[in-house]
């Protein structure tokens, strides 16, 4: 069984080959996203990453993604807010198709991020290596026949507590999620709110984010999306607990107003009640130096150090006092900790790792037969 964390350091330049990679990534969201967006947000950064280090990168979005990578659109504009997401469950399968079709000539490995749907173009393609990081939750029973036929496919997790569900799955490693550097600024603070940034949805609780807010008398901003599963549950328990300007709902924002609206937060509230296979938006706030309080379900206590990036609590009372205690962190131990473990660069070691390992166990198959 290979090792969960994939190599932390960075190969010699007398390692070093230049590799021809390609990156197939959600059609859902623009990469990187213009709002909302986790899988297409990482894809970008690590896509630019892999190609400043000078390797050949192709990526399969959607055609109006920004990238350095030379780009293979899969539909000209990305499905969420062109209103078309329920057609995302064809639309990937020809993109899928020309990453694979003669992919030996053009790659000398492909990376999926569209979960299961490369399996069978990958297990029909023995000429080429492959490799899939799962990014959502694997905890889901339908699922499981499909993962049982694959589970050869080689994968990596975003988080130890991912693989739980499935540990019988080929895992290579575990990367976790990594940000450009100079993305999000640093703000000494001390801050003017507390922040909840992601998705209104039942499992990120922002319905307790508010008791919380209300509880230590801090004003409460709100800024996330609400996908049409999830509007019915917006209008029956969040709306009705809105009361700006001390419970404010201020919708999507996109990576600039991201700087303002986590620098200017004294804490970042992410009161998930799910096993949250990574959540960006926590290191999104380390970046800014803003500490996070959490709550202890999947990889948060992988992301959050008590007492040094944030605290993690379970109930309203805990969580409050969480709040309390975390407003005196000092903001530079919060960037500092995201400067050592959470950064692109560290993530593309992780990637370069796993694709060199990869390459080279196919090619001593190649040569034992």
């Amino acid at each position: 069984m290979p090792s969960k964390r994939a190599r932390k350091t960075r190969p010699t330049r007398s390692d070093f080959k230049p590799l021809r990679i390609a990156q197939i990534a959600p059609l859902y969201e623009r990469v990187p996203p213009k709002l909302y967006g986790g899988t297409e947000r990482v894809v970008a950064y690590l896509a630019d990453e892999l190609v400043r280090r000078g390797h050949q990168v192709t990526l399969f979005a959607s055609g109006d993604s920004l990238t350095k990578a030379k780009l293979h659109s899969g539909h000209p504009e990305a499905l969420r807010l062109a209103g078309i997401s329920e057609q995302g469950v064809f639309l990937h399968y020809p993109m899928i198709s020309d990453a694979y079709r003669n992919a030996d000539q053009h790659f000398d490995i492909i990376h999926g991020h569209v979960d299961y749907w490369t399996f069978p173009f990958a297990e029909l393609s023995p000429r080429i290596s492959s490799v899939t990081t799962l990014h959502g939750r694997l905890d889901i029973d339908a699922l499981l026949p499909v993962y049982s036929r694959y589970r050869k496919m080689p994968v990596v997790s975003i988080s130890d507590a991912q693989r739980k569900p499935l540990p019988s799955l080929n895992w290579r490693a575990t990367v976790h999620h990594g940000l450009p550097g100079d993305l999000l600024h640093f703000n000494p603070g001390p801050g003017k709110y507390l922040a909840f940034l992601g998705r209104i949805s039942p499992e990120k609780r922002p319905d307790l984010a508010i008791e919380v807010a209300r509880a230590v008398g801090i004003p409460l901003k709100m800024a996330a999306k609400v996908d049409v599963p999830d509007r019915a549950y917006y209008e029956a328990v969040v709306k009705p607990r809105l009361s700006p300007p001390d419970i404010e709902y201020v919708g999507e924002i996109d990576e600039v107003e991201k700087n303002d609206f986590l620098g200017n937060a004294m804490v970042l509230l992410f009161t998930i009640d799910w096993p949250e296979p990574f959540g960006l938006a926590m290191i999104e706030a380390m970046a800014c130096g803003t500490p996070v309080v959490t709550r202890p379900y999947g990889s948060v206590p992988e992301i959050v150090k008590p007492g040094v990036s944030g605290y993690i609590a379970g109930t309203v009372d805990e969580l409050a006092a969480a709040v309390r205690q975390a407003i005196e962190l000092p903001r530079e131990k919060v960037r500092a900790e995201f400067d050592q473990r959470f950064t692109v660069d560290r993530m593309a070691d992780g990637y370069e790792w796993v694709y060199r390992r990869l390459i080279a166990m196919r090619k001593s198959r190649t040569k034992r037969r």
